[in-house]
């Protein structure tokens, strides 16, 4: 928890170093305002608290954002951001084989590992960067949510081998989000191997299905 808020302050406090400056008008020169020291004092600390408090990833990051200064979903609200999202990110995914669910307030993209994915590897394949840039475009615009990213399997090979590389596959996704600015505070990745298949092992098809990446999109709700 401490490493957490540890770098979660060192985020907020660049970026408001960046925001506070301001130009010397006689000698061109950048420095510090007292209100750009107040601002970078109150948002790293509010960040640090917020990523202190929660009592799970999601609640951390959360209280990270909220604390950072992100307006957190009320209301009615929640349902009409969530509405535009899953429609601007149905517009964007037509015809590249992923899917888009919606489950009460939350968005779940799902990724077949046929087309993420070079086989048997957590590289991500050429030809998906596309799909991913133009999620990546909707998340930004849709900073309001966060972004837990899940790597599965089949059960063909070992347990800790199939664990390993759909941990590897979700960071790789999660990695390629945040490269195109995607806010780090909003994402976390873990593996689930073969654990939660969504079709029968017994199959081609259905070790096909269950070879996946899931993003589960959560609004941003105090």
């Amino acid at each position: 928890m401490k490493r957490i808020s540890t770098v979660i302050m060192i985020v907020v406090t660049g970026i408001f170093v960046l925001q506070a400056c301001t130009t010397d008008p006689y000698t061109g020169q950048r420095k510090m305002s007292k209100t750009g020291w107040g601002s970078i004092i109150g948002a790293a600390s509010g960040a640090a608290v917020g990523a202190a408090t929660g009592r799970d990833s999601e609640s951390r990051r959360k209280r990270a954002l909220i604390g950072a200064g992100v307006g957190a979903l009320a209301g009615g609200a929640v349902g009409v951001y969530m509405d535009k999202q899953e429609a601007k990110l149905r517009q964007q995914l037509q015809n590249t084989g992923v899917s888009v669910t919606r489950e009460g307030d939350r968005i779940y993209l799902n990724m077949p590992g046929n087309i993420t994915f070079k086989t048997d590897s957590s590289d991500i394949n050429a030809g998906f960067y596309d799909v991913l840039n133009s999620v990546a475009l909707v998340l930004k615009e849709y900073n309001k949510t966060i972004i837990n990213i899940t790597g599965h399997t089949d059960s063909v090979g070992a347990d800790s081998y199939n664990k390993a590389l759909s941990e590897k596959r979700a960071a790789s996704v999660g990695r390629y989000l945040t490269s195109q600015g995607v806010d780090p505070m909003r994402v976390a990745t873990q593996g689930m191997g073969e654990s939660m298949p969504i079709a029968s092992n017994d199959t081609p098809e259905g070790r096909q299905a269950n070879r996946r990446v899931e993003l589960e999109l959560a609004p941003l709700t105090q």
